[in-house]
């Protein structure tokens, strides 16, 4: 059985699947779009394998994480509005 971990995306407390990743906690939870272009359109993460970037993501106050490649750990602070 995997443990459950909790996770923060926005401000808003969520528990997931441990070696769940970000992409998919954010995809899971019904937030698809982990952020928006400079034009504002809504992104997300396309490739699923690091190659595209545009599942860009802050982590811990780290910007510009990719969120298909981050494994969610127990406490993560993910904000999509970066």
């Amino acid at each position: 059985m995997t443990d459950r971990i909790r996770i923060t995306i926005d401000g808003t407390p969520l528990v997931v699947a441990e070696y769940t990743t970000v992409a998919a906690a954010l995809a899971l939870h019904g937030r698809a779009a982990a952020r928006r272009s400079v034009t504002g359109e809504a992104r997300a993460a396309f490739c699923g394998m690091g190659v595209c970037h545009e599942c860009r993501v802050a982590v811990d106050g780290r910007a510009h994480v990719l969120a298909c490649q981050t494994l969610c750990r127990d406490g993560l602070v993910v904000e999509t509005a970066r």
